[in-house]
């Protein structure tokens, strides 16, 4: 019989373009799936793959049994999938990235009581301020939050809700720089920005009536990090752009006021991208709907992964 290891091993490298890769994404060493594979050529007595010094293609003989290894493969996942659903306790490991503000402000305080109601599942949370690749990294779930959301032939979407930003800066920063009147007097301001490229970034801006304005600058101070950027707006070093929840009490008490009100940056989506199989285990599934449940329009949210 078959050593069925070995079949999806060659799967792994075919799809993969080469040993390197492949084992990358399996964490097995590029000179042992050299090996297994070269083996199982000898044994089907046909060679499966071209090698040459810079690339590795597929043989006639080797896209036929690519086709029937890579079928076996998503075979027996679906098998242990399906077990999955049956139980009737959610259980195991669920891996999940998110942004660093969003995590600090509303998906940490919610998963210990995620925890509690299910016992068994163990949460293993990046916390990280860039984009995730939940099929090359091994994530169950990616938290985002875009303008839009991702259109992925290879991913579902789940939509929680949208978050509101506001240009805010100090009066402190008024004081020196009189309050902008219009979008054009915003070149009079300093401001401050999660990234830059160059040195300089762009704002979308939309106004009254569906209006839109670029406001093209080169920030003072860069930080991929919000709280950091808060402190720096309340301290009069630049204006920038925050979400509506961090700076609420900073409006209402008058430590910070909005530049230009009725100008704003589109809403974002708070949302998470997963493999569709995964949502099928029990546990990443009770976590979607859980998240689904609690992060909403009216509670607070990043906006920037």
């Amino acid at each position: 019989m078959q050593d069925l290891n070995d079949m999806v091993l060659f799967a792994e490298v075919a799809e993969h373009g080469g040993f390197a890769a492949a084992g990358r994404a399996l964490g097995v060493p590029k000179s042992r799936l050299s090996r297994r594979v070269a083996d199982l050529e000898v044994r089907l007595g046909v060679q499966l793959l071209q090698r040459s010094t810079r690339s590795l293609s597929l043989t006639p003989a080797g896209t036929i049994y690519l086709r029937h290894c890579a079928a076996m493969r998503d075979a027996a996942q679906a098998a242990a999938e399906a077990v999955a659903q049956i139980q009737t306790e959610p259980r195991g490991t669920v891996r999940i990235s998110c942004p660093v503000t969003l995590a600090h402000s509303s998906v940490g305080p919610l998963l210990p009581t995620f925890l509690k109601r299910f016992p068994l599942v163990r949460i293993d949370m990046w916390v990280l301020n860039r984009p995730v690749d939940p099929i090359e990294e091994g994530v169950d779930i990616a938290l985002r939050v875009r303008a839009v959301i991702e259109d992925s032939a290879t991913l579902a979407a789940r939509r929680f809700g949208e978050s509101r930003t506001l240009l805010v800066a100090s009066p402190e920063l008024l004081r020196r720089h009189p309050a902008p009147r219009t979008v054009d007097d915003l070149t009079q301001l300093d401001t401050l920005a999660m990234g830059s490229s160059d040195g300089t970034t762009s704002w979308q801006l939309f106004g009254p009536d569906g209006a839109a304005h670029r406001h093209d600058h080169a920030p003072r101070y860069v930080a991929d990090d919000l709280l950091s950027l808060r402190f720096a707006v309340l301290q009069g070093i630049g204006a920038s752009i925050l979400p509506d929840y961090m700076c609420r009490n900073d409006l209402k008490a008058g430590r910070l006021v909005e530049v230009l009100p009725g100008w704003r940056p589109a809403a974002s989506i708070t949302h998470a991208m997963y493999p569709p199989r995964r949502a099928l285990v029990p546990a990443v599934r009770q976590l979607i709907e859980f998240l689904a449940e609690n992060l909403n329009a009216d509670e607070p949210h990043d906006f920037v992964i």
